[in-house]
Order: structure tokens, then sequence, then C-alpha cells
């Protein structure tokens, strides 16, 4: 039995992060942006260092979105954030449209 305050052994999971972000867009743009997000979402299912990548609308509140992404580590977290389709889709195509922007990155716990 560990100690109590031992550091338990980093496993896999401890790498990875998992990274949600939560939008609210005026409801006239919200059908665009759901089309702006589904191409988001299949360029960077494709990038090799994303293990998940979902996009969720609300259903009470179709203009809110919720962004689930997991990556392997957060060298692959930054090649999203430096990749073309990010600063295109996400930068300069949703994050302009967007009235509430709500992100959150965190670790699984083991």
């Amino acid at each position: 039995m560990p100690q109590k305050g031992a550091r338990r052994p980093r496993t896999h999971l401890a790498l990875m992060l998992v990274n949600t972000v939560t939008y609210t867009f005026p409801p006239e743009r919200a059908d665009d942006v759901a089309e702006i997000l589904r191409e988001l979402r299949a360029a960077s299912q494709g990038e090799p260092g994303c293990v998940r990548f979902e996009v969720c609308r609300g259903n009470d509140d179709p203009s809110v979105f919720v962004l689930y992404e997991t990556w392997r580590d957060a060298a692959a977290l930054e090649a999203h954030y430096a990749s073309e389709h990010f600063a295109r889709l996400g930068i300069n195509g949703i994050r302009p449209l967007a009235l509430t922007r709500a992100a959150l990155l965190a670790t699984p716990i083991a």
C-alpha cells in the first residue's frame, strides 16, 4: 500500500490532455457554425496526435456547442494549434462569430 502523500507512477493517461471548449453563437449563425465545426472535426481527427475530437450541439439550446478533444500529449495539442485548419476554421472561422467561449484543459486521473 502506498504511503500517504506518495506520488503515484505516471501512466500513459497522465500524458494525455483533454480539452473542452464551450461556445455560444447567435442563433441565426448556429447552422453555419455547425458546418464549420464539422470540417474542423474531420481535419482534426486526421492529425496523428488526436485521440478523439467530438463536436456536440446543445439539445435545449442549439446555439451552444461543446468541443470535446483528447490529445496524445501536449506536443500533439500544440501541433493542432499550429495547423492550417485550426487557424482557418477555429481562430478565423468560429471564434469571431462566438458570443461566449469557455475552455478547460485537463489531464485524466488514473
